[in-house]
């Protein structure tokens, strides 16, 4: 089967709607929001964390941060989620996250530290639209930062990753999402057996750990749990092929322990109209790609503890 064309072509308005979610980081977000700005979404909800209380001087660049976001200069309806209160990275994000489902359909999320690409817009748009009724796909993702290692040949692949760093979904997509990973789990756990095969051990011990220690509260954190909930839902994630999403703020994020460059590639435009791969299967490759250089540090890091307790 040849590679199926899309006849949608960017140029035309932007008609999805954005949720933009900030917090105490001035200059990422400034920049976030430009390409925003370039975009012109018609709707354009942004969600803001309170400042903690023992950063005396947080509030300010909270503040600072929630002008900027909200300096809208187009025919745009705002809305704003903005905490008085630190509510902390699962709960702030997560909760803003059901609050634009609760208002929109579908739309697109993007952190302050995530910069597309223009094209990534009206990428995310054209896969919200021509998957919206397959329950096969959860979530559309920009952010491929491993292109040069290995780049499909169509716009986008299939994926069983879902990178938040410039993402698209629909309402259906947080359906059954709960912070407290713990009750998902208990619920039903079968995603070892449908995500990975048998030799994947690493892999899945990796993940069990990583669930676990994010439901014991370990690490406060949102996209786990989401995660999860498309591995338990069966869901594959569509990915641009082009690197959409270059992550500015890589250093500085709340769960960063390494430094790795990959996240930093520059953007690029994707060519449209789109096309999409011969199969509907996952790329294999290209998520061993994903394993390869993304997740080398983190499970390197698992290893090194793993066999700790080993020796004790």
């Amino acid at each position: 089967m040849a590679p199926q064309q899309y006849n949608l072509l960017p140029g035309g308005p932007l008609t999805t709607p954005i949720l933009f979610l900030i917090f105490n980081r001035p200059e990422t977000t400034e920049q976030v929001f430009s390409a925003i700005r370039d975009a012109k979404p018609p709707r354009l909800y942004v969600a803001a964390d309170g400042p903690r209380s023992e950063n005396p001087n947080e509030a300010e660049c909270c503040d600072m941060v929630r002008s900027i976001a909200s300096n809208v200069d187009w025919d745009c309806e705002v809305k704003t989620l903005f905490r008085d209160q630190n509510l902390g990275c699962r709960l702030a994000v997560s909760q803003a996250i059901s609050w634009f489902f609760e208002n929109e359909p579908e739309g697109i999320i993007l952190e302050d530290d995530c910069l597309p690409s223009q094209s990534f817009f009206w990428f995310c748009q054209d896969m919200l639209d021509y998957f919206r009724n397959d329950k096969e796909v959860g979530a559309i993702c920009g952010f491929y930062s491993n292109e040069l290692e290995y780049k499909p040949s169509a716009s986008f692949f299939y994926s069983r990753y879902l990178r938040v760093w410039g993402w698209a979904g629909w309402r259906r997509s947080f359906e059954g999402y709960d912070s407290n990973i713990n009750l998902l789990i208990e619920k039903q756990n079968t995603w070892k057996k449908d995500m990975y095969s048998s030799t994947d051990i690493i892999l899945k011990s990796y993940w069990q750990d990583m669930f676990e220690e994010v439901g014991s509260g370990k690490i406060d954190t949102w996209d786990v749990q989401l995660q999860y909930l498309l591995w338990q839902k069966k869901q594959m994630v569509v990915v641009s092929s082009n690197n959409l999403i270059q992550n500015i703020g890589w250093v500085q994020g709340a769960h960063v322990l390494t430094k790795d460059h990959n996240h930093e590639l520059a953007t690029s435009d994707i060519n449209f109209p789109l096309t999409g791969p011969e199969t509907t299967e996952r790329d294999t490759r290209a998520d061993q790609v994903i394993e390869k250089i993304s997740y080398r540090i983190t499970i390197f890091s698992y290893l090194k503890t793993l066999l700790r307790k080993m020796i004790r």
